[in-house]
């Protein structure tokens, strides 16, 4: 190997591991609730039984909020669907969908605060739900927003936005209480904060496999697009160590009136990091080339690529911008719906649920607070180090055999995880049952979908790229916040032990295989002019 293609490798290499500090913040960022679930709960939520002034202020804004978060996912579809078919066609279709909402709203906030013990408590796990969520809602924002956000500012700062999004975010969540400038209660300030870090996270969700795969050669971008999913999950890993270490360092009450808020503040350490970094690596190739800076494009493409090469690459990338202005129906339907359903059975698989609420699961197997913090490591290794395989083969395997074997594995562990929570035999075989659960997840659908999602959409109309990340985190929203309803109410865990929801995921499992063989082309070894290339026909 020359020492120019030493030079390129290692440039490369490092315009990638930053890129990937924006996958390892939204690892963090999603997974720090995890170790701080149950002292939220304690902190905020849990007194709605028992105090009914605080009830009635918490119910009431609840459905202020919630309402709010149904307009504003509305009015995000709505930017969606007029993009996809234009305004005449979508009109309709959009006045049907407010109309019911607002009757469906008026309805919702008229109803009285509940006084029944039971109904009280169904609406605090409903309200655990969404602030244990709330970050979710600022994803589906930042994720829907990305496209824009990627052709107008650039890819650069857009990753920019995002580690300033997340050192808010980890602030404010800190100290809600301190910090509460809404004129609510505290622990609606505390959302607002996550769901600041969750626009960080929805953004980076779309913008660092975007920026990896924009400067990543046809051959090893497989690979570098998973290192990315690999920055995910080391960032989950790094917090869920981060949490363990701070519950060592206090009692339960120590925990649950100030461990948690150390949980959130330690985001600022990389947050900042990524902050600083991202003033030193330079736009992607093919934004430049979008914008009409030819030369700065060829000189970023020298480094990747080498001097003899980059030229015919700027050619190829300038051939496919003809068209930069392109309806997002260009390529017709298929493309489009092929990366929502990707996006909506990555998480209907339930892996969030996993991820948020890992030591609430390994609670119910009858684990303390200290056990379940543990296991839930052991939960982030083997994610890890199933991610590394996929990182290994996604480029030599292929896409879609990863992809059904995973889907495959994650459906028959989830329903029998189910089966050991209904016959209530839950122990040594439920924690395997979940680590086989998170290796197929992590081999597969977890890289390989942001592989995919940055492959398929051809250049023209890459900002289409936003709809799916938008409904991949609308689809995360509901799974994580409908989990409690299902797993503490006290009809379904009275008939099915907690063992519903898990029955829910299997099946959805299934349903992601069919999909993958029936549907999705193989995209290994193509360029991204090859794959634009097949949507067209």
């Amino acid at each position: 190997m020359s020492s120019k293609t030493k030079q390129t490798g290692l440039y490369l290499a490092l315009l990638t591991l930053v890129a990937t500090l924006g996958g390892l913040l939204f690892g963090y960022d999603t997974a720090v609730v995890n170790g701080a679930e149950k002292s939220l709960v304690d902190f905020f939520i849990k007194h709605i039984t028992t105090d009914n002034a605080y009830a009635v202020s918490m119910i009431t804004q609840y459905k202020i909020l919630v309402s709010t978060v149904i307009v504003l996912v509305l009015a995000i579809l709505s930017t969606q669907i007029f993009k996809l078919v234009g305004r005449t066609k979508g009109g309709i279709t959009v006045a049907v969908l407010f109309v019911v909402a607002i009757i469906w709203i008026v309805n919702y906030v008229s109803q009285a605060v509940p006084t029944d013990t039971a109904l009280l408590q169904d609406m605090a796990d409903s309200i655990k739900g969404f602030v244990i969520s709330s970050a979710l809602v600022g994803c589906i924002i930042g994720g829907s927003i990305s496209g824009f956000i990627s052709n107008s500012l650039g890819r650069k700062k857009g990753l920019l936005i995002c580690a300033i999004a997340f050192c808010i975010s980890a602030i404010g969540a800190w100290n809600p209480d301190g910090f509460n400038f809404f004129f609510i209660n505290d622990a609606y300030s505390f959302v607002i904060y996550r769901i600041i870090g969750g626009l960080g996270v929805g953004l980076a969700s779309a913008l660092s496999p975007m920026y990896i795969a924009e400067i990543a050669p046809a051959e090893s971008r497989g690979k570098l697009v998973s290192f990315n999913q690999f920055a995910i999950i080391f960032g989950m890993l790094v917090i869920y160590f981060v949490n363990y270490f701070i519950a060592k360092s206090g009692d339960a009450q120590w925990l649950t009136n100030t461990g948690w808020r150390w949980m959130f503040f330690s985001g600022i350490i990389p947050a900042g990091i990524f902050f600083i970094l991202l003033f030193f690596v330079p736009e992607t190739p093919r934004f430049l080339a979008m914008k009409g800076n030819d030369e700065k494009a060829l000189s970023v493409l020298s480094k990747i690529v080498g001097e003899k090469e980059a030229t015919t690459e700027l050619a190829e990338i300038k051939e496919t911008l003809h068209e930069k202005s392109s309806p997002w129906l260009s390529y017709g339907w298929a493309v489009i719906i092929i990366g929502i359903l990707l996006s909506i059975f990555q998480q209907f698989v339930g892996i969030n649920v996993v991820l948020y609420y890992a030591g609430n699961i390994f609670r119910n197997m009858g684990a303390d607070t200290d056990s379940s913090l543990l296991q839930t490591i052991v939960v982030g290794i083997v994610n890890l180090t199933f991610t590394c395989v996929a990182i290994v083969k996604v480029d030599k395997f292929g896409r879609k055999p990863l992809m059904i074997i995973g889907a495959l594995g994650m459906a028959i562990s989830m329903i029998l995880l189910g089966f050991t929570f209904y016959f209530q035999t839950v122990g040594l075989g439920s924690l395997i049952l979940m680590l086989l659960y998170t290796a197929s997840f992590a081999m597969s659908w977890g890289p390989v979908t942001w592989v995919l999602l940055s492959e398929i959409f051809p250049n023209s109309i890459r900002g289409a790229m936003s709809i799916a990340v938008a409904a991949q985190w609308l689809a995360n929203l509901i799974i994580s916040w409908t989990f409690p309803m299902m797993n503490d109410n006290k009809w379904l865990t009275g008939v099915f032990h907690q063992g519903f929801a898990y029955w829910i995921y299997g099946v959805m499992g299934l349903l992601a295989a069919f999909f993958v063989w029936k549907f999705l082309p193989e995209t290994k070894g193509k360029t991204l002019e090859e794959i634009e290339k097949f949507w067209k026909k």
